[in-house]
Parts: structure tokens; C-alpha cells; sequence
């Protein structure tokens, strides 16, 4: 009976469907780790995770399995491995881990608790498996539990009265802003419950709007942390264990990262889910509108620190009614941060297509119909240069403009991505503030200041007609994101949310907006996912839809 035992953990970034590359992956992470009896890689990890319906095709399930089947191979010497794949068995398809040890496939677990909420279907493409039992890996049996199989009891009860010594917890977790914490006290009670020590393993990257941010951690049987791995980073750790006098196994001590406050949290979760969309996609880079406001400002040193300077094109589209200030901040803002920086003015743009709908327009007054062509030229510009150059159209719009439709339906949402999607107004000069005096781990912007202090400091403005502040027709940031809190992250009632302190006429108008406003969020694109409640996968409300609870 060995006393001693060595378990890697791969906390690495699988690019969505590239089984080889993916392999390739595997390989070298095994490879630097040679020493070890087993090494762990995160849920699913040879096709990618969240798959969603992908996984179905036949060729992607033939050519997964014959991927783990080579790697298999590679086990006659070094450490066994337990390999995220999805495993079809018996006519059906599994979320499953398999065991490759002695150059071959030496045992198999399927996921017993599927999710089907919030970012998951997973009802929707596999089978549930049946309650799990140990591996038995290099002498040591090894409980298996995948990813929301430890969400309850069940599943890891199951495995100690089986005979599990270590837990062993490979997973595709989403970040949200906080969730670090509900983790590791989830994996505790686990602990506690199991007399159990456990191996928290989570994938890192950005796919699609979810972000996955690592910080995979090491749970000894007293519930302490033994050993934790930073976020937002890749890297392949070994722990080493030891068998006590009791027979129970514990974790050395090893290094222990320090868990970032929000706003740390949020803005490197802004810069890999888009680092990763551009760069799985391979677009050369982005281009954005750089207006002198806020959004624009903190996006494009987000895409600065994501993608390096180099790959950044800001553009000034003024107006007849953009401010002399919001020139000279975007041209400041563009030159603190490094970008490439151009003006092109939209006024003829504009006065064309005023002359060409003069006909049809004729006897009404402007309202907003012309201050969405000033908008919606801006996006064909953009998009123009994305066509010929190749960058992607970086949109600017925050969460609370979704939320209430003050965002322009091909205009200002014209783009393939936001990283602002998920971000209230309040919170996105939180960020500004915070970038200023931080420089976030393994960015590839400048150091320091990045964003004039008066773009931070002046009123938000849309600068679509003269003397224009966004307070014209939205209550105060801080009582509409207030509102937005309750009505869309915690589905508060409208009696709930005017006793919080609102006034009852702005909750029922707010609450009208965001119901209205559902078709042109239809319509947005994909943006990194923050809150639990994102809108995306996360909300899923009808476009056509009378109901009101402010009656």
C-alpha cells in the first residue's frame, strides 16, 4: 500500500472543438509532469466546455473518443490520467471521465446531477450516468464527482460509502463576480460531510459569453485550503500527499492565492472573455468608436490589456453636435492608451441621408428617428472598416442601456462583441477608477492612467442632439441601476422594489422598458457574461409579452 502519492492538476484553456489541438494540450501538460501518479484535466476537456449541441454530431463523438483512445496509449510509462470526454456507451451519450492508465482506457464515470439552469442544458444532450464508484488509479481510489455532482450530497456520499479516499472534482464552473467564495464553501460542506479530502479542478478561458476563470483549489479533510491556483492564468501544479496513521490522506501545504476584490475580478473577466473570442475566432484585432465618453473609454483599454495596442483601432465619428471636450478626450484617451486613433466626421453622411428621406419625412418635426441615423452611420462605418481590414466591431453599449432599449438596433449594438454587456453604468466607473490606479495581471495595455479623469468626471451623454445628457430622460444611474438590481438580478416584484425606497411611477416605467426592450436584446451581440442573471442564456424572457406587475 503506497503511502505517498502525486496528483496534477491541468488548469488549462481547451479551444471549443479543437480535439487535436486539445490533445496536443494534454500532451505537453503530461509531459511537464512526469513525476506524478495521475493528472487531472477539467470537465470535458478534449472537446471544450460548454459544447451544447456540438456534442450531438457523431464525428465530433468518434473523433473525441479516438483522441482519448491515442492518448491512452501514451500511459505505458508517466502518470495515469483522468481525461474530461464526452463517452457514448450503450446507445447513449455521457458527460464522462475516463481513466487512461497501462496504454489503455482502464475505467470510465459518467456525470450523475446534470444542470439544466441559468448558462446549462446539459437534460438536453446527455444521459444522466448512475450513481458513480471510485477509480481506482496507482493503488489510491479515486471519487470522481463531475462538476455538479457536488452541488448536493448525493453523489459524494455515494462514492465514500464506496470506498473513495480522495475526491477528485474536475469542472466547467462560469465565472460570476463572487462566486469563488460559493465555491470553496460548496466543496467544504462536501468535505465535512464526506470526511474527505477534495480536488477542485476548473477550466480557464472564455467561450462565447461565459467566462471560465480557474482558481482551482485543494480542500484537506479539516476543510482547510491546502493549496490554490490563481485565476485568470494556465498552469499545471502537482500536490503531494501523504497517507496518515489513520489511513486518511492530506495535502501538503503549497502555494495559496489570494482571492481579488470585484472590481479586479470583473475587469479579468472582461479581458480573457474577449481576448479568447478574438483570438479563437482569429480576428486580427478590434476596431471600436471611440466617443470621448465613458463605455468607449474603458472598453478600449479593456481591448488595449486584452490584445495589446497594437491590435486596437479607435475612431472619432463626431457630429455637428459632439463637444470640443469629448474631441480632445477620446484623442487623450486614445494616446494614454496607445491605440491607433483616426477622425472621421459623419456630417455629410448625415445630411445625405436627411436629403434623401426629405420627401418622405416632410411635414413632421426631428425626434429620435434622426438621432438614430446619426447613430446607425456611425455603424456602418465601423462595420466598413471591419470588412476591409479584417478587425472585429468592438460595441460600447452598458447594461443599463439594454436594460431600458437606450442602445440603437443597428447602430451602437452593431458589432460582434461587448464586453460592457453585463455591466451597469454605476459599476463601469467603478472599473474606470479601478484600471486607472491598477495595472491587471498579464495585461498588455500601458501601465498606469489610462483614462482622463474629465471623461470619468462629466455627465454621460449620447451627443446625438444639442445640449443632450443621458438624466434628460433616465432617472439618476444610481436609483435606475438601483431598480435594475431588483427587477432584473433578483426578479423582485414591483411592491418589492418600490419598498426599497422607489418611487413607484419610476418603477413601473422602468419595468415597461425593460419588458419592450426585449426584441432589440434579441439582437445584440454576445458580451462576457458578469452577473447571474446576464442577458443571454441566463434570462430567458419572451419578446412578445403583455404581462406588467406594475399594473
Amino acid at each position: 500500500m503506497t503511502d505517498r502519492y502525486r496528483i496534477a492538476l491541468a488548469q488549462l484553456n481547451p479551444v471549443m472543438g479543437d480535439i487535436a489541438g486539445n490533445l496536443a494540450a494534454a500532451r505537453a501538460a503530461r509531459a511537464s509532469v512526469m513525476d506524478a501518479d495521475v493528472i487531472l484535466f477539467s470537465e470535458l476537456f478534449i472537446v471544450g466546455y460548454s459544447p451544447e449541441d456540438l456534442v450531438l454530431k457523431p464525428a465530433l463523438q468518434e473523433d473525441a473518443r479516438a483522441a482519448v483512445e491515442e492518448l491512452a496509449r501514451d500511459t505505458i510509462n508517466g502518470p495515469a490520467i483522468l481525461m474530461g470526454t464526452p463517452w457514448v456507451e450503450g446507445g447513449k451519450l455521457y458527460n464522462a471521465v475516463a481513466l487512461l492508465d497501462g496504454g489503455k482506457v482502464a475505467g470510465v464515470t459518467f456525470k450523475h446531477d446534470l444542470p439544466n439552469y441559468g448558462v446549462f442544458d446539459e437534460k438536453r444532450v446527455f444521459a444522466a450516468g448512475v450513481l458513480p464508484k471510485p477509480l481506482t488509479v496507482r493503488g489510491v481510489a479515486l471519487g470522481v464527482p463531475i462538476c455538479e455532482d457536488i452541488w448536493t450530497q448525493e453523489v459524494t456520499d455515494a462514492l465514500a460509502q464506496t470506498g473513495a479516499e480522495i475526491l477528485c472534482v474536475p469542472n466547467g464552473s462560469p465565472f460570476e463576480a463572487g462566486k469563488e467564495d460559493v465555491r470553496i464553501k460548496l466543496a467544504a460542506a462536501r468535505v465535512q460531510e464526506s470526511g474527505l479530502p477534495l480536488v477542485y479542478l476548473n477550466q480557464l478561458g472564455g467561450q462565447d459569453e461565459v467566462v471560465y476563470d480557474g482558481a482551482s483549489f485543494v480542500l484537506n479533510a479539516d476543510q482547510s485550503i491546502a493549496a490554490s491556483l490563481p485565476g485568470w492564468e494556465t498552469c499545471v501544479t502537482v500536490t503531494e500527499w501523504t497517507r496518515g496513521t489513520d489511513g486518511k490522506w492530506a495535502c501538503a501545504p503549497g502555494e495559496k492565492f489570494v482571492a481579488e476584490d470585484r472590481s479586479a475580478q470583473v475587469y479579468h473577466a472582461m479581458m480573457l472573455g474577449l481576448r479568447d473570442y478574438v483570438n479563437k475566432n482569429r480576428f486580427p484585432g478590434v476596431v471600436l468608436g471611440l466617443s470621448g465618453g465613458v463605455d468607449s473609454a474603458i472598453s478600449a483599454a479593456v481591448a488595449a490589456d486584452a490584445l495589446g495596442p497594437n491590435r486596437v483601432r479607435c475612431v472619432m465619428l463626431p457630429s455637428r453636435y459632439t463637444s470640443r471636450e469629448s474631441l480632445e478626450d477620446a484623442d487623450a484617451c486614445a494616446r494614454l492608451l496607445g491605440v491607433e486613433y483616426e477622425t472621421i466626421e459623419i456630417e455629410r453622411g448625415v445630411a445625405a441621408l436627411t436629403q434623401t428621406l426629405a420627401a418622405p419625412f416632410a411635414g413632421t418635426r426631428p425626434d429620435t428617428t434622426e438621432e438614430n441615423i446619426q447613430s446607425r452611420l456611425r455603424g456602418v462605418i465601423l462595420m466598413a472598416i471591419s470588412n476591409k481590414f479584417g478587425p472585429m466591431v468592438l460595441t460600447t453599449g452598458n447594461k443599463s442601456e439594454m436594460s431600458v432599449g437606450y442602445a440603437t438596433l443597428y447602430g451602437d449594438m452593431c458589432g460582434g462583441y461587448n464586453v460592457l454587456k453585463d455591466i451597469y453604468k454605476t459599476e463601469v466607473f467603478r472599473l474606470c477608477h479601478w484600471r486607472n490606479q491598477n495595472t491587471p495581471v498579464g495585461a498588455l495595455g500601458p501601465e498606469g492612467r489610462v483614462i482622463p479623469e474629465r471623461i470619468i468626471e462629466k455627465p454621460p451623454s449620447a451627443e446625438l442632439k444639442a445640449d443632450q445628457t443621458d438624466q434628460d430622460s433616465l432617472p439618476p444611474y444610481e436609483i435606475l441601476d438601483g431598480i435594475l438590481e431588483c427587477l432584473v438580478e433578483k426578479e423582485c416584484s414591483f411592491e418589492e422594489t418600490v419598498a426599497r425606497g422607489y418611487d413607484p411611477a419610476t418603477v413601473k416605467r422602468i419595468e415597461h422598458l425593460l419588458y419592450i426592450s426585449e426584441y432589440k436584446r434579441r439582437q445584440a451581440p454576445p458580451g462576457v457574461k458578469i452577473s447571474p442573471r446576464n442577458f443571454g442564456r441566463d434570462r430567458r424572457y419572451p419578446i412578445t409579452n403583455a404581462f406588467r406587475d406594475a399594473r
